[in-house]
């Protein structure tokens, strides 16, 4: 590899591990500091933050892969995702940061399940953070899997270098820096994927001498490429159904831990706006740098007639021969970054978990706030070390559960948030049926020996659909039968529309 390129992501690697260490000195004195922050995120902060630790390796591959083999129809997932993560800035965001505070200053998903609820049994708060542990253990290896993957294929070094490599920057940073390391962290990768999914596409319409010439390209290649309505990989039109399970990946939004808590975070809940439009404007611009990515790229590569053995490689061969050495290095790092703020993100998430649903609630009530920050470190290295355990294992079995704990997580959770924070009348043992029933749902859509006209459910519809959908019934039914909430859950409720009344 060039030295340039090295010495680029070298400088990446510093100031992700300056960030740590100057996140860490803020980031010591109590748990809320370490987990949350002390919910003093900036609007610019909370929305790349969001952002990055959303999109993975998922933004700077995944999408230009889709595009580059089956055209512009793959565009139905970036308008789902749109759609539903600007629904979540406008009915989440707001109500889960003043609800967060208002429920006994809950730090954490579980936390705030059990706080909004009274639920004493604590059976929500177990149920809520078994489900957050198994997912995110298995999500951050698939991470480490990638970037494991990523130095192998591009810097020439072992999987098993890249793995450790990658793991270990992640986990110097979040362990030492808390929350506010894996934020600040993500502003800084937000904004190099960002330059990075702008940079890329405009550089290789030059080369293809302008978007009228890119397009007759695209055109005499497969014209289909450019038809939102045709998979150009089969010629197959995309049904409703199909446009359906596409767009319903917004749905995920609602539920996602490592993603909802940074509106927790905020330093008030009158910047929530700004936030919105900041993350909604990033969102945008870079999903559409990235599926031109993947069309631009596949002109680029038929016009030079190249062979390209993976589609979702396109952004690394385009950083590799269109770009000068210290350039291709800050592309790469911008996938590098992609991978990392999401890992770190999952790690915090998971580690709050234990730390604060596990170890505080069960084991030591009377913990210290030092020794809690201190067991949130252990459990970001113990969380890490399983997470490379299990990416030693390259087979599709881990990688397939994670591609479908998106719909896990939204069917699960995200009927629960909504309706907890809309819904006064909403029970404890509604939301504990709810979330069981979307899981269970979710899993069976998948799992089950089941066909219609030889058709695997899964291949109907996302299965996030069927489990939106039954979770949101049985909170409606069994909220219906059960009994009202004590008095001081509605009058939490009623102090929180107060609140967003003033703002």
């Amino acid at each position: 590899m060039e030295t340039g390129t090295l010495l680029t992501l070298g400088l990446y690697f510093i100031i992700m591990l300056g960030i740590g260490l100057f996140a860490y000195r803020k980031s010591t004195s109590d748990v809320q500091a370490y987990m949350l922050g002390g919910r003093s995120l900036s609007p610019k902060v909370t929305a790349l933050s969001a952002g990055a630790s959303d999109m993975s390796g998922w933004m700077l591959m995944g999408v230009p892969g889709a595009m580059y083999v089956s055209g512009f129809s793959s565009a139905w997932i970036a308008i789902g995702l749109v759609i539903g993560a600007y629904l979540n800035y406008l009915f989440v965001a707001p109500r889960l940061r003043v609800y967060t505070e208002k429920a006994k200053n809950a730090i954490t998903i579980p936390d705030y399940f059990e706080n909004r609820f009274e639920d004493n049994s604590r059976l929500l708060r177990v149920v809520s953070s078994i489900v957050i542990i198994l997912f995110f253990t298995l999500y951050t290896s698939s991470g480490v899997v990638a970037g494991g993957k990523l130095f192998e294929s591009s810097f020439g070094l072992s999987y098993e270098a890249g793995l450790y490599i990658t793991a270990g920057v992640v986990v110097a940073y979040t362990l030492f820096g808390g929350f506010l390391a894996v934020s600040l962290t993500d502003f800084v990768q937000g904004c190099i994927m960002f330059l990075s999914l702008v940079l890329v596409p405009v550089v290789v319409l030059f080369e293809l001498e302008g978007l009228a010439a890119a397009q007759q390209k695209i055109t005499d290649i497969n014209p289909d490429m450019l038809n939102l309505f045709v998979d150009a990989s089969s010629a197959s039109s995309v049904t409703f159904l199909g446009v359906v399970s596409l767009m319903a990946w917004g749905l995920g939004y609602f539920g996602q831990p490592h993603i909802i808590v940074r509106f927790m975070a905020i330093r008030h809940v009158s910047e929530m706006k700004t936030a919105r439009r900041i993350g909604m404007s990033w969102m945008i611009v870079s999903l559409a740098g990235a599926m031109a990515t993947g069309l631009l790229g596949m002109a680029y590569v038929a016009q030079n007639g190249v062979q390209l053995g993976d589609p979702e490689t396109i952004f690394i061969y385009l950083s590799q021969v269109l770009f000068h050495p210290l350039v291709t290095g800050f592309l790469l790092a911008a996938i590098l970054a992609a991978i990392m703020s999401t890992i770190s993100s999952q790690l915090l998430v998971t580690s709050s978990s234990l730390t604060s649903d596990f170890y505080q609630a069960f084991v030591r009530r009377d913990a210290s706030q030092t020794e809690l920050v201190t067991v949130g470190r252990i459990s970001v290295a113990a969380v890490a070390v399983l997470a490379v355990m299990l990416a030693y294992n390259r087979d599709s079995t881990i990688l397939s559960l994670v591609s479908n704990a998106w719909a896990g997580f939204g069917a699960a959770f995200g009927p629960v948030i909504l309706f907890s924070l809309y819904w006064k009348k909403m029970t404890r043992v509604s939301a504990i049926a709810g979330m069981i029933s979307g899981a269970l749902t979710v899993l069976f859509w998948i799992y089950a020996p089941v066909t219609i006209s030889g058709y695997t459910l899964g291949s109907l519809i996302y299965e996030i659909v069927p489990g939106f959908i039954v979770c949101s019934l049985v909170i409606v039914l069994i909220t219906l039968l059960t009994d009202r909430p004590s008095e001081s859950i509605l009058s939490t409720f009623d102090e929180v529309d107060k609140t967003l009344s003033k703002v």
